[in-house]
């Protein structure tokens, strides 16, 4: 039960809140007051009353969790942070958007703490969503009780104009992720002026139609947002709280006005609001003794709340049998023996596309890995991400199959907000083409360093009759430029098993698998590198016979060309070795050594060869002597193997083209 809400005490540190953001904002001469000032209630009452959270310990699993998906309006969360008590002083309010403070202009998630996840417009409302659901999984699957956490979201008109915060909030009706709690700030306002500029639909009535509880509220009146936070919370439904609120609220000249977004109010303007608030006009980043004592009444609070929660976790923690022990060992790294069972393919068995024998690899992997779970947008039986055996999770119970609908965008948020959730380990699959609408949620997880994995199927022209709109070209160029994102296409079904264990290994952020539609044949290793040698991204398949002439270099399934192709090549007497090069990323991590041994920098005729876009293969085939065979263009539709043909992924071509090379002057050898 809520103590009463002493009105003056709030009114108080609400007023703190807004004077805090116009202080920064002004100081930095950059960012957006209007928002934390109409919010500030909301945040006031969430932080010191609603939102289960302990400001010693961020990362406690028990608490709730609160997602600033307006991320422009960051002042007020780390306003709410100080004052409450996480680790962010008072200097770092006043360092707001400077070089090397914790306070950026948009949240991050791991660089200031509290903060959740790094939020964009949208993608925080589907983030939401994916954590609602990795929590009910826990629930479920480990125990009710401690894992019993809300999610409470702050979104604007943005974020609900974005398309990924539809998709997500349709499949959130549809699973009744009752813990799941936004509250939306319908303050009519944008950027270029009022809303009805461009978004003019009744927003309840869109959310009532996804199976929301919706409630509309005054946003600037605690006495009727906090009755319906507590009806929401008991409501099974997700729940949004539309607060009726007014852009610099408290601002007698800037309140409700366009310009209130994205710039300071002016310092004449914020010396008029403290006036009228009570307040030192020239005083900055004051915060009265009385708020501070109050707001920091959440780390007692916290406390106690953590105490409980860690007496029932001792409590089931302990003897050999406790329902805790799969989630303490993902929690604390891959379990022992976790790969014991990879699966090895032989050659004999014959050809096999690289997405079949992901979706083996996968099953085996998932009776090791309890918290491996994932799923589709709608192509599980081309994926091949199902897992057999296993509940779906739905409605009334959370198997680890997920459904993620028709919806590419929503489902790269999803699994971001799925990896916040400790000891899980989620995937999502779809065609390398529609890696295009996942691309927002893929560089966040990039950004914040989160281990998503995604399964790309049908990677090339060699997918056949689906034709150029369902042929990838440029995606593989798209994928590569994203920092930190691992992106690996393996050869053959062996090395696709070791993709998988990269994939799983890597814990610093997301890896895309990139598989083929179309059989491939298993490489007989007996006098090639084994597979494992995928781990360092690029190797020596293949060595020269004789002296180095020519490199052939290729990912995926165009190594098996290669590999012919070198047969004809060393039939004429020509020295040639094949790079199998799966995963730019993990070869650049290599020393410079390992490197140049794979690609000696004396031999300078090198052909890349990959049924994509020929963009980036210049750092290895060189601009002088080397050449790229790839894609120029979008395809065409026809049978795959026809396709490849015609574009020239043919050995007899590559070899022609090697030829061409020979007879060009000055091209030593090594």
């Amino acid at each position: 039960m809520l103590p009463e809400l002493d009105l003056r005490q709030a009114g108080a540190a609400i007023d703190t809140i807004r004077l805090l953001a116009l202080d920064a904002v002004e100081k930095a001469n950059s960012g957006h007051p209007g928002t934390p000032m109409e919010a500030a209630p909301i945040g006031y009452l969430l932080f010191t009353r609603h939102l289960r959270h302990n400001p010693r310990n961020p990362a406690w699993p028990g608490r709730d969790r609160f997602i600033l998906s307006c991320g422009h309006a960051s002042m007020l969360l780390y306003n709410l942070l100080h004052l409450t008590g996480y680790d962010l002083p008072l200097t770092e309010l006043e360092n707001f958007r400077q070089l090397g403070s914790q306070t950026p202009g948009h949240p991050e998630y791991g660089h200031t703490p509290g903060v959740e996840t790094t939020t964009g417009p949208g993608q925080g409302i589907a983030v939401g969503v994916g954590m609602a659901m990795g929590g009910r999984f826990l629930a479920e699957q480990v125990d009710r009780e401690l894992f019993d956490y809300r999610i409470y979201g702050l979104c604007s008109d943005g974020d609900l104009m974005e398309g990924v915060a539809a998709e997500a909030a349709s499949l959130a009706g549809h699973l009744r992720l009752g813990t799941l709690i936004y509250l939306y700030l319908d303050n009519y306002i944008t950027i270029e002026g009022e809303t009805r500029l461009a978004f003019s639909e009744e927003v309840a009535t869109r959310f009532l139609a996804y199976g929301w509880h919706v409630e509309r509220v005054e946003g600037d009146n605690v006495l009727d947002i906090e009755p319906a936070l507590e009806r929401a919370q008991r409501d099974p439904r997700p729940s949004l709280l539309i607060a009726r609120t007014h852009i610099a609220e408290g601002s007698p000249n800037k309140r409700g006005m366009a310009e209130a977004h994205g710039a300071p109010l002016g310092g004449a303007e914020v010396r008029l609001i403290k006036e009228l608030l009570g307040r030192d006009p020239e005083a900055q980043f004051e915060v009265p003794p009385a708020v501070r004592e109050h707001m920091r009444q959440a780390i007692p609070r916290g406390a106690a709340l953590e105490a409980a929660w860690q007496e029932r976790f001792e409590a089931l923690a302990a003897g050999d049998d406790s329902p805790l022990t799969p989630w303490l060992q993902m929690t604390s790294g891959l379990p022992d023996g976790w790969s014991a069972n990879l699966p090895q393919f032989d050659p004999a068995d014959g050809a096999m596309a690289t997405r079949k024998a992901s979706g083996i690899v996968l099953n085996a992997l998932a009776a090791r890995l309890p918290l491996l779970l994932g799923g589709s947008a709608d192509l599980a039986p081309s994926n091949n991400t199902g897992l057999t055996g296993e509940r779906s999770f739905g409605p009334y119970g959370s198997g680890r199959n997920l459904h993620f609908g028709v919806r590419e965008h929503a489902m790269g948020a999803l699994l971001n907000g799925l990896a916040h959730t400790p000891g899980l380990i989620p995937y999502g699959g779809t065609f390398l083409i529609f890696a295009d609408y996942m691309r927002p949620p893929m560089r966040l997880a990039a950004l914040m360093g989160i281990a998503p994995i995604y399964v790309f199927t049908h990677d090339s022209i060699g997918l056949g009759e689906d034709g150029p709109t369902h042929q990838p070209i440029e995606q593989l160029a798209n994928l590569r430029a994203v920092p930190n994102l691992t992106v690996i296409r393996p050869a053959d079904a062996n090395e696709t098993a070791e993709a998988w264990r990269l994939a799983l290994e890597n814990r610093r952020g997301p890896t895309a698998l990139v598989l083929t539609r179309q059989n491939l044949p298993v490489l007989d290793r007996t006098d090639l590198a084994p597979a494992s040698a995928v781990r360092r991204g690029g190797y020596v398949l293949a060595r020269e016979e004789g002296e180095l002439q020519a490199i052939l270099i290729a990912s995926g399934s165009e190594v098996h060309l290669v590999l012919a192709a070198r047969q004809l090549l060393q039939g004429e007497g020509v020295g040639t070795r094949v790079v199998a090069l799966a995963s730019w990323e993990l070869f650049e991590g290599q020393e410079v050594a390992y490197r140049q041994e794979v690609l000696p920098p004396a031999c300078r005729l090198r052909v890349s060869v990959e049924a994509a876009s020929v963009f980036g293969w210049e750092r290895y085939v060189g601009l002088e002597g080397g050449m790229m065979i790839g894609m120029t263009g979008f395809g065409a539709s026809a049978p795959g193997g026809v396709l490849l043909k015609h574009f020239g992924f043919t050995a007899e071509n590559i070899v022609g083209k090697v030829r061409e090379l020979l007879k060009t002057e000055s091209l030593p050898s090594s």
